[in-house]
């Protein structure tokens, strides 16, 4: 995600950090998609006019780390897995570029609706928000977990391209060079190649970017970055319901070191 893409980049118009805060999308739904990096110049010069870049410190790449809090035994995981309808995601994440890290409560509900609340924390805090008061009380006050339940799991680092389109209804992420360091296990694991696409909107509007890649025979394929950095860096999770999603991911790569 560097030289290869900054034709494109340079004929896209641009939207600032401060802009997007119109479409927050809070409350929405998500899709997500898998494809190879190669594809990804291809998919953006057809879109060039309709969908604006994000940039940050007048870069269109943004650094990202997250930090994924669990219980002992993975609930959160297994909730996932299991296609739990109502589940949560709990992480710290900080925005290297910004240098502004948050805890985040990421809720699904039965009805496919993705939710979010979140509030700032220090970067001392990102490792682990326990150490933060203020952090531990909005836990506890908005999340069906306790912080005494959570440690610190799956950490995984990622590039990401933030587009939006020009009616400002919806915003794409696009992740790359994917890492993860699992604190529990000690085992990491880079996954070359792999780029997550997240299509995010209210519900109500048409895309132009889905019908895109219904064109080039891309269907939903979402697979959470926790359970992707699970899957690859914990070799006792239970992974039995993901395996199609793996096999997929395996093809889509097809690099020997990077095979989950």
């Amino acid at each position: 995600m560097d030289l290869l893409y900054l034709k494109v980049w340079n004929e896209m118009k641009t939207i600032a950090l401060s802009e997007k805060n119109d479409i927050r999308l809070m409350n929405r739904i998500d899709t997500k998609y898998l494809i190879h990096e190669s594809l990804l110049p291809e998919l953006l010069e057809k879109i060039k006019n309709d969908y604006r870049v994000q940039v940050v410190n007048s870069l269109p790449v943004s650094r990202y780390e997250t930090t994924y809090f669990d219980t002992v035994d993975i609930d959160m995981y297994l909730c996932h897995h299991d296609n739990k309808l109502d589940r949560e995601k709990i992480r710290t994440r900080r925005y290297v570029e910004s240098d502004l890290s948050f805890l985040e409560i990421k809720s699904k509900s039965n009805k496919g609706r993705t939710t979010k609340e979140r509030m700032i924390v220090g970067s001392d805090d990102f490792a682990d928000f326990k150490n933060n008061l203020n952090a531990v009380e909005f836990l506890n006050k908005n999340s069906i977990w306790s912080d005494k339940e959570l440690l610190p799991q799956v950490i995984s680092r990622f590039e990401r391209i933030t587009l939006v389109n020009n009616k400002k209804t919806e915003r794409l992420t696009i992740d790359g060079n994917l890492a993860f360091f699992n604190k529990q296990t000690g085992l990491k694991k880079e996954i070359p190649g792999l780029m997550i696409i997240e299509l995010k909107q209210d519900g109500k509007y048409a895309s132009l970017f889905r019908n895109l890649l219904i064109e080039y025979k891309i269907l939903p394929n979402g697979f959470s970055k926790y359970c992707l950095g699970t899957v690859a860096t914990n070799p006792n999770a239970k992974h039995n319901r993901f395996k199609s999603k793996i096999r997929y991911i395996n093809k889509l790569i097809k690099n020997d070191h990077a095979q989950l």
